[in-house]
Order: C-alpha cells, then sequence, then structure tokens
C-alpha cells in the first residue's frame, strides 16, 4: 500500500513568541552575567556580601539615622548616657546650604547666580541631546554669548559711570559657584587649546613642533598645586608696579593650561591611531592640512579618544578642590570652613559636610561618565566589539 504525504502550506506568518524569561530581561541579564559559571557565581555571592557590609553602615547613618531638622548643635546631639547613635546631621547641610552653593556672594545679588545656573542648563542640555536642532546657535550661544552675559551677571555691570550690576569682587566668591566656573572654563577651553597642540607636536614644522613639544612636557612635569601656587602667589612679583590680574583669573589660566597639555597627549594618541590611508586619501581629493584634519582626521580621532577625554575633563573637575591653598574656596571649601562654626560643631559634623561634597561630586561626575559612554555608542561605526 502506497504511503500518502500531507503538505500543510502556511499563508501567514507564524505569530511572535517572546523570548524565555530565562534569556531577556533582568533574569536573563543576571544568569549572563553574574551565575553564568560556578565561578562567577561565587564571585557574585562575594560582591554582594561586601557591598552590603559597606552600604549597610551608611545607609544607617545618613538615612536611618539622620537628623533633618534643628536649629543648631544641640539636634545633632544624642542625649548624654543614652548610649544612642546619632547619624548624619542634614539639619547643618540645610543651615548652611546657601554657602555651600553661592558662598559668601551678597543674598540679594543671588538672583544673579541663579540666571546664569539656569542659562547654563538651558544651553547645554539642548546642546547635549543630539537630535535637538539648531545646533550651531546652540553652540555659538554657549560658547560665545553666554560667558560674556555669565561675566557681567557675576561681576556686576557698570555703564557711563552708573551703576547697572552692582560689582561683586571674586574674592568673597565660594561653593559650587566657584567649583563650576573654574570646572567649565577649564573643560571648554582645555579642549580646544590641546587639539592644536597635538597637532603642532605632530607638525613637520619644527619650530612649532619644538614649542609644543616644551609646552606640554613643562605642564605635565608640575603638580597642580604648584602651578595654582605660582599663579597666586609668585606671577605678581614677575609683573610691573601697579600692574595686577584677578585671584580667580590667574587660577582660571593655570587650571586651563595644565588640563591642556594632559589633553593635547589624549588627542595625540587618537591622531596616531588614525591609519595613513587616511590621509593619503584626504591628500588625494586635493584637500588642504585644515580641510583634512576638521573633515576626516579630527571626526575620527576625537571618536576614538572619546573615553581619554571624558576622563580628564573628570579629572579636572575633581581638581578644583585645590584651590583652596591659594585662599579660594570651593564648595570643598566652604563645606570646611563652615566645620568651625562653634554652633554646629558635633561629631557627625564633619561626616556629614564630607557626604555632601561626595554625592555632588559624584553626581556631576558619573553624570559625565554616562555621557561619554552614550555619544561612544551612538558614534561607533561597527566596528567596536
Amino acid at each position: 500500500m502506497a504511503q500518502s504525504s500531507v503538505f500543510q502550506i502556511r499563508t501567514e506568518d507564524a505569530p511572535k513568541l517572546p523570548a524565555p524569561v530565562s534569556t531577556s530581561g533582568a533574569v536573563g541579564w543576571m544568569r549572563q552575567n553574574l551565575f553564568s559559571s560556578i565561578g562567577n557565581t561565587v564571585l557574585t555571592l562575594i560582591g554582594l556580601y561586601l557591598a552590603w557590609l559597606l552600604l549597610a553602615p551608611l545607609v544607617q547613618f545618613a538615612l536611618i539615622d539622620a537628623v533633618w531638622t534643628g536649629e543648631d548643635r544641640q539636634a545633632c546631639l544624642a542625649p548624654e548616657g543614652s548610649g544612642e547613635h546619632v547619624g548624619a546631621c542634614w539639619a547643618f547641610v540645610r543651615a548652611y546650604f546657601p554657602q555651600f552653593i553661592y558662598g559668601r556672594y551678597p543674598a540679594e545679588e543671588v538672583w544673579r547666580v541663579n540666571i546664569v545656573y539656569a542659562l547654563f542648563a538651558l544651553l547645554l542640555i539642548p546642546l547635549a541631546i543630539p537630535k535637538v536642532p539648531f545646533k550651531r546657535l546652540n553652540a555659538a550661544l554657549f560658547l560665545v554669548v553666554f560667558p560674556i552675559v555669565a561675566y557681567f551677571l557675576l561681576t556686576g555691570l557698570v555703564v557711563g559711570g552708573e551703576v547697572v550690576l552692582p560689582i561683586v569682587e571674586t574674592r568673597i566668591w565660594g561653593g559650587l559657584l566657584v567649583t563650576l566656573v573654574i570646572a567649565v572654563t577649564g573643560i571648554t577651553a582645555s579642549l580646544p587649546l590641546g587639539i592644536l597642540l597635538a597637532l603642532g607636536r605632530r607638525s613637520q614644522l619644527p619650530i612649532v613642533k619644538m614649542f609644543s613639544v616644551i609646552f606640554i612636557e613643562f605642564w605635565r612635569g608640575v603638580p597642580l598645586i604648584t602651578v595654582l601656587f605660582m599663579s597666586s602667589v609668585m606671577l605678581p612679583l614677575f609683573l610691573p608696579d601697579g600692574m595686577t590680574f584677578d585671584r580667580l583669573l590667574r587660577v582660571l589660566i593655570g587650571v586651563t593650561l595644565f588640563s591642556a597639555a594632559y589633553m593635547a597627549e589624549v588627542v595625540r594618541g587618537g591622531l596616531q591611531a588614525i591609519p595613513k590611508g587616511q590621509y593619503e586619501g584626504a591628500m588625494a581629493l586635493g584637500l588642504g592640512f585644515w580641510q583634512m584634519m576638521r573633515l576626516i582626521i579630527l571626526p575620527q580621532a576625537l571618536k576614538m579618544v572619546i573615553p581619554g577625554i571624558v576622563n580628564t575633563f573628570i579629572g579636572l573637575f575633581k581638581d578644583t578642590t585645590l584651590v583652596l591653598i591659594v585662599g579660594m574656596f570651593d564648595l570643598l571649601g566652604q563645606i570646611q570652613s563652615a566645620f568651625s562654626d562653634p554652633t554646629w560643631a558635633t561629631p557627625v559634623t564633619g561626616h556629614t559636610g564630607y557626604l555632601f561634597a561626595s554625592m555632588i561630586f559624584f553626581t556631576f561626575c558619573f553624570g559625565m561618565s554616562r555621557y561619554s559612554i552614550y555619544m561612544e555608542n551612538l558614534l561607533h561605526t561597527g566596528h567596536k566589539r
């Protein structure tokens, strides 16, 4: 008896079934990255145990046992003989919060600082989002117009002998204001200067190359503390009588030149990683040097060294705390100066202040780190694994 076969022809696509729970979502990620083998499982459990040992006391101190309200140190002291432990004294942070943000900036003029903060955020956020249009206009406003407006808002404005905005000397600035001014100025100015130095170090012109090498090696061989000390204390000794620079301006120049030297080496690493064929192809198209760099070489080189560039930015942001040695009170310096107030002198005041400073610095540094990862993923061309 002959066998007959029955065939069924599907006329519609089969319904798409969800992936197994064990291979997708949070469960799949944990199976693949944390519990993929016996060794990884053991290391994961050890890591969780160490995290518990470190984080549990921190949460206990910062949140559970914390004091949130109070008028003076009595609120952050445990009753004598009670054996209780008092956590973070956030009442101290609330009392000094304006000084941590503005320093000794006059209270009646704080609105000017708030406008600068708002303009900075309104211009930076759309500039950082790739899909927002009018990028050139946005960049021009952020890099050209905003610094001028911020300068006059923060320092004051006098027109024809008439005071439009009262003058506020930089010596009474402090807190987060000084930290952001130094960090943003150093980051914005050191990147283009570092690119020029990197190009100069690879130049075929002996004088340009020699100048770039000397500049880079000199600034890389001197600690930032020495740079700040020299710019603030020693530089006025070499100036003619009657000539002086604002102390904040001297710090900004020193930090920018110091950071530019490190930035130049990061960019030079990207330039050296570009294949020789890219240069030859650009020259075969008849492009000049600056056209070749602007259109072909630099976009590829900068994309390759995004981690190094952001790493330099993060280091610069944290190094702003060193300006305390020249008498400028940045965020950390302002917090440390508040410890001398006997009104809030408690055993936990210092711990709370440093915890608050670490939270602020971590927020900014972590934000820069995550944004650099986002830009790497956005700009990669499929050649990385």
